[in-house]
Protein backbone atom coordinates (compact mmCIF):
# COMPACT_ATOMS: atom_id res chain seq x y z
CA UNK A 1 0.00 0.00 0.00
CA UNK A 2 1.31 3.46 -0.90
CA UNK A 3 1.93 5.92 1.93
CA UNK A 4 -0.45 8.87 1.96
CA UNK A 5 -0.08 11.86 4.25
CA UNK A 6 -2.68 12.66 6.91
CA UNK A 7 -1.36 16.22 7.14
CA UNK A 8 -4.01 17.56 4.76
CA UNK A 9 -5.82 20.48 6.47
CA UNK A 10 -2.93 20.41 8.97
CA UNK A 11 -4.26 17.43 10.92
CA UNK A 12 -1.36 15.09 11.71
CA UNK A 13 -1.83 11.79 13.49
CA UNK A 14 0.77 9.62 15.15
CA UNK A 15 0.84 6.33 17.04
CA UNK A 16 1.87 6.09 20.68
CA UNK A 17 2.66 2.42 21.24
CA UNK A 18 3.21 1.02 24.72
CA UNK A 19 4.03 -2.36 23.17
CA UNK A 20 1.43 -4.40 25.03
CA UNK A 21 2.22 -8.00 25.93
CA UNK A 22 -1.20 -9.56 25.58
CA UNK A 23 -2.26 -12.78 27.36
CA UNK A 24 -1.15 -15.90 25.55
CA UNK A 25 1.70 -14.10 23.75
CA UNK A 26 5.44 -14.03 24.33
CA UNK A 27 7.65 -10.90 24.45
CA UNK A 28 9.09 -11.92 21.08
CA UNK A 29 5.61 -11.66 19.59
CA UNK A 30 4.90 -8.33 21.30
CA UNK A 31 7.92 -6.60 19.80
CA UNK A 32 7.25 -8.08 16.37
CA UNK A 33 3.73 -6.69 16.61
CA UNK A 34 5.25 -3.27 17.33
CA UNK A 35 7.14 -3.46 14.06
CA UNK A 36 4.00 -4.52 12.22
CA UNK A 37 2.03 -1.62 13.71
CA UNK A 38 4.73 0.86 12.64
CA UNK A 39 4.83 -0.50 9.07
CA UNK A 40 1.06 -0.41 8.76
CA UNK A 41 0.84 3.06 10.33
CA UNK A 42 3.36 4.38 7.81
CA UNK A 43 1.38 2.90 4.91
CA UNK A 44 -1.87 4.34 6.28
CA UNK A 45 -0.36 7.83 6.47
CA UNK A 46 0.44 8.32 10.15
CA UNK A 47 3.24 10.85 10.50
CA UNK A 48 5.03 9.38 13.52
CA UNK A 49 5.51 6.24 15.59
CA UNK A 50 6.42 6.86 19.22
CA UNK A 51 6.99 4.26 21.90
CA UNK A 52 6.96 4.56 25.68
CA UNK A 53 9.30 3.56 28.51
CA UNK A 54 8.02 1.34 31.33
CA UNK A 55 9.84 -0.88 33.81
CA UNK A 56 8.81 -4.18 35.39
CA UNK A 57 5.22 -3.83 34.22
CA UNK A 58 3.84 -7.26 33.45
CA UNK A 59 1.63 -6.31 30.51
CA UNK A 60 4.11 -4.06 28.67
CA UNK A 61 7.27 -4.82 26.68
CA UNK A 62 8.49 -1.25 26.24
CA UNK A 63 11.43 -0.94 28.63
CA UNK A 64 13.98 0.46 26.12
CA UNK A 65 12.61 2.87 23.50
CA UNK A 66 16.10 3.57 22.17
CA UNK A 67 16.54 -0.11 21.27
CA UNK A 68 13.07 -0.64 19.82
CA UNK A 69 13.28 2.51 17.70
CA UNK A 70 16.43 1.21 16.08
CA UNK A 71 14.43 -1.79 14.89
CA UNK A 72 11.41 0.28 13.90
CA UNK A 73 13.58 2.52 11.78
CA UNK A 74 14.98 -0.50 9.95
CA UNK A 75 11.54 -1.84 8.98
CA UNK A 76 10.06 1.54 7.93
CA UNK A 77 11.13 4.24 5.50
CA UNK A 78 9.66 7.65 6.27
CA UNK A 79 7.67 7.70 9.51
CA UNK A 80 9.07 9.83 12.35
CA UNK A 81 10.60 7.79 15.18
CA UNK A 82 10.06 9.06 18.71
CA UNK A 83 10.44 8.20 22.37
CA UNK A 84 7.36 8.93 24.39
CA UNK A 85 9.25 9.28 26.62
CA UNK A 86 12.83 8.71 27.74
CA UNK A 87 12.59 9.15 31.51
CA UNK A 88 15.56 11.44 31.99
CA UNK A 89 15.82 11.30 35.81
CA UNK A 90 16.94 7.67 35.49
CA UNK A 91 19.90 8.34 33.19
CA UNK A 92 23.11 10.16 32.49
CA UNK A 93 22.49 12.95 29.95
CA UNK A 94 25.62 11.80 28.10
CA UNK A 95 24.14 8.37 27.52
CA UNK A 96 20.76 9.73 26.41
CA UNK A 97 22.47 12.07 23.94
CA UNK A 98 24.61 9.21 22.61
CA UNK A 99 21.56 6.98 22.11
CA UNK A 100 19.67 9.58 20.12
CA UNK A 101 22.64 10.95 18.21
CA UNK A 102 23.26 7.41 16.98
CA UNK A 103 19.60 6.98 16.05
CA UNK A 104 19.67 10.34 14.24
CA UNK A 105 22.74 9.21 12.31
CA UNK A 106 21.02 5.95 11.37
CA UNK A 107 17.76 7.64 10.33
CA UNK A 108 18.51 11.26 9.35
CA UNK A 109 15.66 13.70 9.84
CA UNK A 110 13.36 11.11 11.38
CA UNK A 111 14.29 11.00 15.07
CA UNK A 112 12.43 12.77 17.89
CA UNK A 113 13.58 12.71 21.51
CA UNK A 114 10.66 12.99 23.90
CA UNK A 115 11.56 13.40 27.57
CA UNK A 116 9.54 12.63 30.68
CA UNK A 117 9.74 13.04 34.45
CA UNK A 118 7.77 9.96 35.58
CA UNK A 119 9.38 6.85 37.14
CA UNK A 120 7.78 4.53 34.59
CA UNK A 121 7.25 1.74 37.10
CA UNK A 122 6.81 0.83 40.74
CA UNK A 123 9.05 2.16 43.52
CA UNK A 124 11.25 -0.94 43.74
CA UNK A 125 11.82 -1.09 40.00
CA UNK A 126 12.71 2.61 40.02
CA UNK A 127 15.15 2.23 42.89
CA UNK A 128 16.73 -0.81 41.26
CA UNK A 129 17.17 1.17 38.05
CA UNK A 130 18.59 4.46 39.32
CA UNK A 131 18.49 4.71 43.10
CA UNK A 132 16.76 7.72 44.67
CA UNK A 133 14.35 8.74 41.94
CA UNK A 134 12.88 11.72 43.80
CA UNK A 135 16.36 13.17 44.21
CA UNK A 136 16.97 12.76 40.48
CA UNK A 137 13.67 14.51 39.70
CA UNK A 138 14.80 17.45 41.84
CA UNK A 139 17.98 17.57 39.75
CA UNK A 140 16.06 17.66 36.46
CA UNK A 141 16.98 21.28 35.58
CA UNK A 142 20.68 20.39 35.75
CA UNK A 143 20.08 17.20 33.77
CA UNK A 144 18.21 19.18 31.11
CA UNK A 145 20.95 21.80 30.87
CA UNK A 146 23.57 19.10 30.41
CA UNK A 147 21.50 17.24 27.83
CA UNK A 148 20.86 20.38 25.80
CA UNK A 149 24.56 21.24 25.81
CA UNK A 150 25.39 17.71 24.64
CA UNK A 151 22.83 17.86 21.83
CA UNK A 152 24.27 21.21 20.73
CA UNK A 153 27.92 20.19 21.08
CA UNK A 154 28.74 22.74 23.80
CA UNK A 155 29.04 20.49 26.86
CA UNK A 156 32.11 20.61 29.12
CA UNK A 157 33.16 18.45 32.04
CA UNK A 158 35.73 20.08 34.32
CA UNK A 159 36.23 22.69 31.57
CA UNK A 160 37.10 20.00 29.02
CA UNK A 161 34.79 19.58 25.99
CA UNK A 162 32.93 16.26 25.91
CA UNK A 163 30.91 15.20 22.85
CA UNK A 164 28.08 12.68 22.65
CA UNK A 165 29.34 11.00 19.50
CA UNK A 166 28.45 10.38 16.77
CA UNK A 167 27.46 13.99 16.05
CA UNK A 168 24.74 13.80 13.36
CA UNK A 169 24.20 16.61 10.89
CA UNK A 170 20.58 16.87 12.00
CA UNK A 171 20.14 16.34 15.76
CA UNK A 172 16.95 14.80 17.15
CA UNK A 173 13.96 17.07 17.61
CA UNK A 174 13.33 17.72 21.31
CA UNK A 175 9.95 17.30 23.05
CA UNK A 176 8.79 17.20 26.65
CA UNK A 177 5.89 14.95 27.63
CA UNK A 178 3.72 15.33 30.68
CA UNK A 179 0.31 15.47 32.28
CA UNK A 180 0.53 18.64 34.35
CA UNK A 181 1.80 22.21 34.53
CA UNK A 182 5.34 21.32 35.62
CA UNK A 183 6.12 19.47 32.41
CA UNK A 184 4.61 22.34 30.39
CA UNK A 185 6.86 24.74 32.29
CA UNK A 186 9.98 22.72 31.48
CA UNK A 187 9.02 22.44 27.81
CA UNK A 188 8.54 26.21 27.58
CA UNK A 189 11.74 27.01 29.49
CA UNK A 190 13.96 24.76 27.38
CA UNK A 191 12.48 25.58 23.95
CA UNK A 192 11.10 22.09 23.45
CA UNK A 193 7.89 20.92 21.86
CA UNK A 194 5.21 19.90 24.34
CA UNK A 195 3.11 16.74 24.32
CA UNK A 196 0.19 16.76 26.74
CA UNK A 197 -0.87 13.26 27.81
CA UNK A 198 -4.61 13.81 27.94
CA UNK A 199 -5.34 10.08 27.96
CA UNK A 200 -3.86 9.79 31.45
CA UNK A 201 -4.38 13.26 32.95
CA UNK A 202 -7.11 14.85 35.01
CA UNK A 203 -6.04 18.33 33.87
CA UNK A 204 -7.60 20.38 31.09
CA UNK A 205 -5.61 20.10 27.86
CA UNK A 206 -6.36 23.61 26.64
CA UNK A 207 -5.20 25.11 29.93
CA UNK A 208 -1.90 23.18 29.86
CA UNK A 209 -1.24 23.99 26.20
CA UNK A 210 -1.92 27.69 26.74
CA UNK A 211 0.35 27.75 29.79
CA UNK A 212 3.13 26.26 27.67
CA UNK A 213 2.57 28.64 24.75
CA UNK A 214 2.46 31.70 26.99
CA UNK A 215 5.75 30.80 28.69
CA UNK A 216 7.60 29.52 25.62
CA UNK A 217 11.13 30.87 25.24
CA UNK A 218 12.27 30.72 21.59
CA UNK A 219 15.81 29.66 20.72
CA UNK A 220 17.85 28.34 17.81
CA UNK A 221 16.56 24.89 18.77
CA UNK A 222 12.89 25.84 18.31
CA UNK A 223 11.73 29.32 17.37
CA UNK A 224 8.04 28.90 18.17
CA UNK A 225 5.94 26.57 20.33
CA UNK A 226 4.88 23.20 18.97
CA UNK A 227 2.24 21.04 20.61
CA UNK A 228 0.81 17.56 20.41
CA UNK A 229 -1.95 15.94 22.43
CA UNK A 230 -1.88 12.21 23.21
CA UNK A 231 -5.43 10.89 23.37
CA UNK A 232 -7.05 7.51 23.84
CA UNK A 233 -8.96 6.37 20.77
CA UNK A 234 -10.97 3.23 20.05
CA UNK A 235 -12.61 2.91 16.65
CA UNK A 236 -14.81 0.21 15.11
CA UNK A 237 -17.32 -0.03 12.29
CA UNK A 238 -20.18 0.27 14.79
CA UNK A 239 -20.56 2.17 18.03
CA UNK A 240 -21.53 -1.02 19.85
CA UNK A 241 -18.31 -2.77 18.75
CA UNK A 242 -16.18 0.22 19.70
CA UNK A 243 -17.78 0.37 23.14
CA UNK A 244 -17.24 -3.35 23.58
CA UNK A 245 -13.54 -3.02 22.73
CA UNK A 246 -13.17 0.02 25.00
CA UNK A 247 -14.79 -1.84 27.90
CA UNK A 248 -11.96 -4.41 27.74
CA UNK A 249 -9.25 -1.79 28.33
CA UNK A 250 -7.69 -1.72 31.79
CA UNK A 251 -5.04 0.98 31.26
CA UNK A 252 -5.34 4.03 33.49
CA UNK A 253 -8.10 5.41 35.66
CA UNK A 254 -11.70 4.69 34.58
CA UNK A 255 -12.61 8.35 35.02
CA UNK A 256 -9.89 9.34 32.57
CA UNK A 257 -10.85 6.60 30.12
CA UNK A 258 -14.34 8.09 30.04
CA UNK A 259 -12.83 11.04 28.12
CA UNK A 260 -11.33 8.87 25.38
CA UNK A 261 -12.64 8.94 21.82
CA UNK A 262 -14.79 5.85 21.29
CA UNK A 263 -17.01 5.29 18.28
CA UNK A 264 -17.25 4.83 14.54
CA UNK A 265 -14.74 6.33 12.09
CA UNK A 266 -17.00 9.33 11.43
CA UNK A 267 -17.45 9.85 15.20
CA UNK A 268 -13.71 9.85 15.80
CA UNK A 269 -12.87 12.14 12.87
CA UNK A 270 -15.54 14.66 13.83
CA UNK A 271 -14.21 14.76 17.37
CA UNK A 272 -10.58 15.07 16.19
CA UNK A 273 -11.42 18.09 14.04
CA UNK A 274 -13.35 19.58 16.96
CA UNK A 275 -10.37 19.12 19.28
CA UNK A 276 -8.07 20.52 16.64
CA UNK A 277 -10.00 23.80 16.76
CA UNK A 278 -10.59 23.75 20.53
CA UNK A 279 -6.93 23.20 21.40
CA UNK A 280 -5.46 25.09 18.43
CA UNK A 281 -3.44 21.92 18.00
CA UNK A 282 -2.71 20.16 14.72
CA UNK A 283 -0.96 17.01 15.89
CA UNK A 284 -2.34 14.11 17.89
CA UNK A 285 -0.79 10.89 19.16
CA UNK A 286 -3.35 8.10 19.35
CA UNK A 287 -3.16 5.56 22.18
CA UNK A 288 -5.22 2.43 21.45
CA UNK A 289 -4.59 -0.30 24.07
CA UNK A 290 -7.29 -2.70 22.87
CA UNK A 291 -6.31 -6.14 24.27
CA UNK A 292 -6.36 -7.77 20.84
CA UNK A 293 -3.63 -7.16 18.26
CA UNK A 294 -5.85 -7.41 15.18
CA UNK A 295 -8.62 -5.25 16.64
CA UNK A 296 -6.00 -2.67 17.56
CA UNK A 297 -4.65 -2.56 14.01
CA UNK A 298 -8.17 -2.27 12.65
CA UNK A 299 -8.93 0.70 14.91
CA UNK A 300 -5.86 2.59 13.66
CA UNK A 301 -6.70 1.73 10.04
CA UNK A 302 -10.31 2.88 10.28
CA UNK A 303 -9.30 6.24 11.77
CA UNK A 304 -6.62 6.78 9.12
CA UNK A 305 -8.99 6.03 6.26
CA UNK A 306 -11.70 8.26 7.71
CA UNK A 307 -9.34 11.20 8.23
CA UNK A 308 -8.00 10.82 4.70
CA UNK A 309 -11.53 10.76 3.29
CA UNK A 310 -12.68 13.75 5.35
CA UNK A 311 -9.72 15.88 4.31
CA UNK A 312 -10.27 15.15 0.62
CA UNK A 313 -14.00 15.84 0.85
CA UNK A 314 -13.44 19.42 1.98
Amino acid sequence: MQSRSLSIKSLNLGVLDMVPLLPGNRPEQAVQRAGELARRAEAWGYTRYWTSEHHDMEGLASSSPEVLLSHIGAVTKTIQLGAGAILLPHYSPVKVAEWFHLLAALYPGRVELGLGRAPGGGPHASMALSGNFLQHVAELPQLMESLLALLEGTYEYEQVPVFARPMPEQPPALWMLGTNRKSAEYAARYSAGYVFGQFMSEHNAQEMLNFYRYGFQPSKRMDKPRTMVAIGAVCASTKEQAQQWAAQITLGDPAMRARWLVGTPSDIVERLHSLQVEYDNDEFLLVTPIPDYEQRLNSYRLIAEAVHASCHSK
